[in-house]
């Protein structure tokens, strides 16, 4: 076995986060873990990278037990990770961070730069990263580009065992097709690999083996071909799901639209975006990265300028320059990165999911402290988060629940018109199916949502309307009726095939 965990046990605090986990990994393969977020699979991950050390249990590669103090006692018996929650360092160069802590070194003791630019370059051009400027700041960089950085690096360092967390949750299209491409050879080479995943296509596409986590333990072993992903589905969440999508909402009859966009541009990738939004509709953005779709969310959201275009809520022709004042005009965003964008990590659940808020629960300049007691609490029990999020520090929170709190921060606003930019990165089955119903009863309510997923399912079974953007530009809207929205029509449009005069057709109908 290339690696064995065996009756892993570690405690933070009062939360168990593992109550004796126990996994072997065959040399060569790939091997699933699978989970619900919170099951502890970030936490098995970091303990076998020397982050954390375990309170109890044994650790073995390749048949040699071992203990891992820090990181790099891990490195030494050639395990690397590549985190979702990415660990570089945002002020540095991408060449910096990637020859962070193993700089090459000249006899007098100096970074020989020259050497590492050209062992770096070379490493880049293996892995045709050719989209990626060593010069560049990573803070620079897409999330898509930084996640590739991040899996680069731990490549970089020649790994026997390498652990990808979720490694796919910010790629789309061809970055997948890349990472695919680099897992085979990694295979084919006699490295081993363990994914976190969420997604089932990827565990059949990639993974011999999978084990499940639950609560802290594991509750089998398979090999992929010898379980369904119905199965996989129950060990995971302990419970059937019966239906991954709930029925679709449907759109309240409306004389003028919610809100209504025509022509926006922004200074970067969008540059001319029209559609319309109306009451108890979902409808879903879709195209590959970097195709103005952040562009859209930040500039609806008033944290980019709008250099083009008109915006109108309720048919008023509207103007806001800041994210306080779209709040104002009811519009509340879910960001791309809860942990950067949405959330204050060291702050409880409550001061996060509070913050947005704060102007209606001050009496006379002060806070309402039991006012706003109630309504976090109220929020928090919408998104079924754990009551202890009201004052335990959000960073202690899986990554689902996290995200619950970012969406209760949301819905706390009340706002009618909800942004969501791909809310179920990262998150598990079962908590997806509970964001998916957050979103239909949002609708359903009489507001009307934003959905941008990278996973072009969610927005076939979620969305009454789909708006595809190819090169700043609407490529296609395509709606529901008469099976012209599916995935294959969305993708077809995503790459540029879509026609123009049909999204034209469309948006003139609309209006």
């Amino acid at each position: 076995m290339a690696l064995e965990a065996l009756d892993l046990t570690k405690s933070f605090g009062a939360t168990k986060a593992l109550a004796g986990a126990s996994f072997s990994v065959r040399a060569g393969g790939a091997h699933a873990l699978l989970g619900e977020n919170g099951a502890g699979k970030s936490t098995t991950i970091k303990l076998l990278s020397g982050l954390i050390q375990p309170d109890s249990g044994t650790i073995k590669v390749h048949g040699q037990q071992v203990e891992f103090r820090n990181t790099r006692d891990a490195h030494r018996h050639g395990l690397q990770t590549a985190f979702q929650e990415l660990t570089l360092a945002p002020d540095l160069t991408v060449l910096q961070n990637m020859i962070l802590a193993y700089e090459p070194v000249r006899l007098a003791g100096q970074i020989d730069r020259k050497k590492a630019r050209q062992i770096v370059e070379a490493h880049f051009e293996k892995l045709a990263l050719t989209d990626i400027d060593l010069r560049a700041d990573l803070r620079d960089l897409s999330l898509n580009q930084r996640q590739r950085v991040e899996i680069a690096r731990a490549l970089f360092r020649n790994p026997k065992i390498l652990f990808l967390d979720e490694a796919t949750s910010t790629l789309s299209g061809r970055e997948i097709e890349w990472l695919s491409r680099i897992i085979a050879d990694l295979k084919a080479g006699g490295v081993t690999v363990v994914m976190i995943t969420h997604k089932m296509p990827e565990v059949r596409d990639y993974c011999e083996h999978v084990t499940v986590l639950r609560n802290g333990r594991d509750v089998g072993s398979f090999e992929t071909s010898s379980v369904s992903d119905e199965e996989l589905v129950e060990l995971i969440i302990g419970r059937s799901l019966d239906a991954t999508f709930p029925p679709k909402p449907v759109a309240k009859p409306s004389l003028k639209p919610l809100l209504s966009v025509k022509g926006m541009a922004t200074e970067r990738r969008l540059s001319d975006c029209s559609f319309d939004l109306n009451p108890g509709e979902i409808v879903g953005i879709a195209g590959l990265q970097g195709m103005g779709q952040a562009e859209l969310f930040m500039g609806l959201y008033g944290a980019t300028p709008i250099t083009r275009g008109e915006i109108r809520i309720d048919g008023e022709l509207t103007y806001y320059a800041s994210p306080r004042q779209a709040i104002n005009q009811g519009i509340a965003l879910v960001p791309e990165e809860r942990k950067t964008e949405g959330l204050f990590l060291e702050l409880s659940g409550q001061d996060n999911v509070a913050a947005s808020s704060l102007d209606r629960m001050t009496r006379f300049g002060f806070i309402d402290s039991r006012r706003e007691i109630h309504d976090v609490a109220t929020a928090m029990d919408t998104v079924q988060v754990d009551k202890r999020a009201l004052y335990t520090r959000a960073g202690a929170f899986s990554g689902g629940n996290q995200q619950k709190m970012v969406l209760a921060k949301a819905l706390l606003m009340q706002p009618r018109i909800l942004l969501l930019f791909d809310p179920c990165r990262g998150v598990d089955v079962g908590t997806k199916h509970e964001i998916y119903l957050l979103i239909k009863a949002f609708a359903e309510g009489g507001g009307a949502a934003l959905l941008y997923s990278s996973e072009t399912p969610e927005l076939v079974n979620l969305c009454n309307l789909v708006v595809v953007l190819y090169g700043g530009r609407v490529a296609e809207i395509l709606d529901d009726s008469g099976g012209k929205m599916t995935e294959k029509t969305i993708m077809r449009a995503a790459l540029g095939h879509g026609s123009r005069s049909t999204a034209q057709r469309a948006i003139v109908g609309a209006a």
